[in-house]
């Protein structure tokens, strides 16, 4: 499995975590081993750019996932399809805004959003609802185990 991290943020942040994350979700979410993920940091006005140019809204937003071959989760006794499951970026600086906001450490807040970023890669939505609560539970699940197995949960 290949996961590149792309640092253009000007921001310091522990790659490394940022890695074991993305590996940690893909492998829970059973995705191919040989799929490959690019994990990009940008500043602001990078973010605000692609908000503007794929999402029409004004001003940046922490996270933005752009899929490539459409890869699903894998299902038990099913091979998973090999693929580019495609590129997750992260504004940092606005991460540590809503970090602090909540009470909790940037870092944790770039792992919620890894992991946000890599749900919408493989096909999960919160347009709706009912998709809202599965998604964000199965988020939830997912940075639970990962901090737990970490030493952070």
């Amino acid at each position: 499995m290949s996961i590149d991290v792309l640092n253009e943020s000007g921001y310091a942040v522990d790659e490394l975590e940022l890695v074991a994350c993305a590996r940690h979700v893909l492998d829970r979410m059973r995705v191919h081993s040989e799929a490959d993920l690019v994990l990009t940091l940008v500043d602001e006005a990078a973010m605000e750019a692609l908000h503007r140019q794929w999402m029409d809204l004004p001003g940046p937003t922490d996270v933005m996932s752009f899929p490539m071959d459409e890869l699903r989760p894998g299902s038990p006794g099913i091979d998973p399809q090999e693929g580019i499951l495609g590129d997750v970026v992260l504004c940092p600086s606005v991460a540590e805004r809503q970090a602090q906001e909540a009470g909790h450490a940037a870092i944790e807040e770039l792992l919620l959003l890894t992991t946000h970023g890599i749900l919408h890669l493989l096909g999960f939505d919160h347009a709706q609802e009912e998709e809202k609560a599965e998604m964000f539970e199965l988020q939830r699940q997912l940075l639970l185990t990962f901090l737990a197995g970490r030493g952070r949960g």
